[in-house]
C-alpha cells in the first residue's frame, strides 16, 4: 500500500460495499477491496474503473467468517496511510451453519470479524499517532429495539432462545449481531477516545439488490425477502452508501466518535446497546473468542 490516503472496505464485491468503494475511489484515495471470492474481486475492480478510470484499487482476498483469515488480513494491511476503514460485510446464515473454527457463521462474519479487524487496525493507528475514521455499517435502531443480545448465549448456540419459528430465526440472529455492531462501536470509541481514531455506526437504509440472506431464507420469509431484493420502490446501493461515506469523509465530522447515524442524522440506539455493564461483558466475550486481550 502506498503512503497516500487509503481506505479499506469489507464486503466490497457488490451492493452497498461496491458503491462505498466507488465513491471513495472518486476522492482519489487508494481503496482496498476486501472480499472472499477472487473472481468477484476482479469483476468489481473492472466495474469501478468503468466509472472512475484512474481508480487506485487493491484487492484483498479474505473469508471474514474465518478469524484466522481476518487476523492475517489485519497483519497484511500496512496502517501507514490508512485514514478510513468501513466494515460493511454481513451475512444471514442458518443457525446450524458453523465455520471450520466452530463459530456460528452470522456471528463470526457480522460481529467477530469487525471486532477483530477494526480493533486491531484502530489500536495500531492510535499507537502510531495517526488519525483515521472507522465506520461500521449496522441496521435500523428502531427495528432492533426488541432484539437485545443474549449475553448468556452470544454465539447463538441455543436456537430455541431465539423465540420465533425456525424459518425466521436466521434473521432474528442477524438482528442481534447488528445490535452487537452498535455495542462494539460504543466500546471501541470509548477505548480509542482522544487518539485521533474515531468510530461511528451507520444504518444505510432498507436497500434493494444487496443479496443479503438470499441463500438462507426459507418459506414465507424467502418470499418476503425477495420482495425487498427486487422492489423497484426501494432505493439502490448508491443511496445506502451515502451515510457511511459521509461519516468517513465529511470535514465537519472531524473528531466525532461513538455515535450512530441514520440518513446523516444522529440517533439513539436501544438502552440495551448502551448499558456500560453489557458493553463490557460483550467486549470481554468477543476478546476471548478472537484471541485478543480484554
Amino acid at each position: 500500500m502506498n503512503t497516500a490516503q487509503s481506505a479499506v472496505v469489507t464486503g466490497a464485491t457488490g451492493g452497498i460495499g461496491e458503491a462505498i468503494a466507488r465513491r471513495l475511489a472518486a476522492t482519489g484515495r487508494s481503496v482496498v477491496l476486501v472480499g472472499r471470492d477472487a473472481a468477484r474481486l476482479a469483476a468489481v475492480q473492472r466495474r469501478i474503473r468503468d466509472v472512475v478510470p484512474d481508480a487506485d484499487l487493491r484487492a484483498e482476498l479474505a473469508d471474514l467468517s474465518l478469524l484466522n483469515q481476518v487476523r492475517a488480513l489485519a497483519d497484511r494491511l500496512d496502517t501507514t496511510g490508512i485514514d478510513i476503514v468501513i466494515s460493511n460485510a454481513a451475512v444471514v446464515a442458518p443457525l446450524a451453519d458453523h465455520t471450520s473454527e466452530g463459530i456460528q457463521r452470522t456471528v463470526a462474519t457480522n460481529h467477530l470479524a469487525p471486532y477483530l479487524l477494526l480493533r486491531s487496525l484502530g489500536e495500531s493507528l492510535a499507537a502510531a499517532g495517526r488519525s483515521a475514521r472507522l465506520v461500521v455499517v449496522g441496521a435500523s435502531p428502531a427495528a432492533l429495539r426488541r432484539l437485545p443480545v443474549n449475553l448468556d448465549d452470544p454465539g447463538l448456540a441455543d436456537e430455541r432462545s431465539i423465540g420465533v419459528p425456525p424459518s425466521f430465526r436466521p434473521f432474528v440472529a442477524y438482528g442481534r449481531t447488528k445490535n452487537m455492531n452498535a455495542m462494539f462501536v460504543y466500546s471501541l470509541a470509548q477505548r480509542l477516545a482522544g487518539s485521533g481514531v474515531t468510530v461511528n455506526g451507520a444504518h444505510p437504509g432498507i436497500i434493494r439488490n444487496t443479496g443479503l440472506g438470499r441463500e438462507s431464507a426459507r418459506g414465507l420469509l424467502r418470499a418476503f425477502a425477495w420482495t425487498q431484493w427486487v422492489n423497484p420502490l426501494l432505493p439502490g446501493p448508491e443511496a445506502g452508501a451515502d451515510t457511511p461515506v459521509w461519516l468517513a469523509t465529511a470535514p465537519d465530522l472531524e473528531g466525532v466518535t461513538g455515535r450512530f447515524f441514520v440518513r446523516r442524522r444522529e440517533v439513539r440506539t436501544a438502552p440495551h446497546t448502551t448499558d456500560p455493564a453489557r458493553l463490557d461483558r460483550l467486549w470481554d466475550t468477543s476478546a476471548a473468542l478472537t484471541g485478543l486481550p480484554a
